[in-house]
């Protein structure tokens, strides 16, 4: 590699701003914000939106559609076709 032009591949928190969930990874992302780590040490914070924390395919929160309620509105609207 050449030297000077890679970006510096340093340990980051990253942090779900939905649950507070936290982790600790290593990354190439620049930020300007920091935070105290469990092990005393302070890394640069990256904020995220989503994470396996809060992500609906992960914690098996996801909703659920009414397919009963559309059916019978349907059958409603246009008949049941029985005659």
């Amino acid at each position: 590699m050449k030297p000077g032009i890679h970006p510096k591949y340093r340990p980051v928190v990253f942090q779900d701003v939905s649950t507070g969930y936290s982790f600790l990874s290593r990354s190439t992302i620049s930020t300007k914000r920091t935070i105290k780590w469990e092990d005393g040490r302070e890394y640069p914070l990256v904020t995220l939106e989503i994470s396996s924390s809060s992500h609906p395919f992960y914690t098996g929160t996801q909703r659920l559609l009414d397919t009963a309620g559309r059916v019978e509105r349907f059958q409603r609207r246009y008949g049941r076709g029985d005659d």
